[in-house]
């Protein structure tokens, strides 16, 4: 079993078929499906069904994808940790992120990692959900994650992040300029993502102890239209500091809520050895948040 043929495998499962795969990795599909062919001899059974348009996993190939996924990671991490005795550098660290959390606190953390340490690459995914991205670090696709405090990382060694207050904002002809008590939340029309994303929890949970529900009037997945919609006059929004001091240099009008409504992430990663460069980035994040 060679590190390329499993590099290979995994690119048929991320991408859907040998097609996809060979042309996101650059490499010719006769030289990926006589890899993968190679593989499932060695193995002595198939790993994926050959589908007119696609590949389907076997039960074999998916019982292979998350140790597959581990030796890579592992092997990655004994590459970077000789380079790093060995005063190299490189390497890359997978980060995973709900969208509001890579805004802030994932774009300062990774500015100063980044001063430090400027040979390593680093790729960020965005999940939508807190379950996305645990699932993602729990399999091996990201080596960190980036969730709400309130998603459950059974399993995951994790620190805490520093709170973060969240703000209405507001569209810019809004005459309030004192803090909003959250029970009068509803009786704004609101600007939102799909439940189970993490702006819409922040809306719920505002609400949650008046017993009243939200009036929303767009409810959206593409989350940077939020801000273009308030400014419209669409609605208001609840935005953390971060994205809502963004939207007030826009022209909106941003105010506390009453009272005060913060939000709290969480670094996680899986038990057992990191990367040099994943060992790093954690280190950033203080103990204490």
């Amino acid at each position: 079993m060679e590190r390329r043929q499993l590099e290979y495998f995994l690119a048929v499962v991320d991408h859907g078929g040998f097609t996809n795969a060979a042309r996101r990795l650059h490499v010719a599909q006769p030289s990926l499906s006589h890899a993968v062919r190679t593989l499932e001899k060695q193995l002595g059974g198939l790993l994926f069904h050959r589908l007119p348009h696609g590949a389907e996993l076997t039960a074999a190939g998916t019982a292979l994808v998350a140790p597959a996924r581990q030796i890579l990671r592992d092997l990655s991490t004994a590459d970077a940790a000789v380079r790093e005795v060995l005063g190299l550098g490189g390497g890359t660290l997978d980060i995973a992120s709900q969208t509001t959390l890579a805004v802030d606190p994932l774009a300062a953390l990774l500015g100063r990692f980044r001063a430090g340490h400027p040979k390593v690459r680093v790729r960020v995914r965005a999940p939508e959900t807190g379950s996305d991205v645990l699932n993602r670090v729990r399999d091996g696709q990201s080596e960190v994650g980036l969730v709400e405090s309130g998603s459950d990382p059974a399993g995951l060694s994790g620190v805490d992040l520093a709170e973060q207050e969240v703000f209405a904002v507001l569209p810019a002809d809004s005459p309030r300029t004192e803090a909003l008590p959250q029970a009068e939340l509803a009786e704004l029309d609101l600007v939102t993502t799909p439940q189970g994303t993490a702006t819409r929890w922040l809306v719920e949970d505002a609400l949650r102890g008046s017993g009243r529900e939200p009036r929303i009037v767009v409810e959206t997945e593409h989350r940077a239209m939020m801000v273009p919609l308030v400014l419209a006059g669409a609605g208001a929004a609840l935005l953390p500091r971060a994205m809502a001091e963004d939207a007030r240099r826009q022209g909106a009008v941003i105010v506390p809520l009453l009272p005060r409504l913060v939000r709290r992430g969480r670094l996680v990663w899986r038990a057992g050895p990191l990367s040099p460069a994943a060992e790093e980035f954690v280190a950033l994040v203080p103990k204490d948040s």
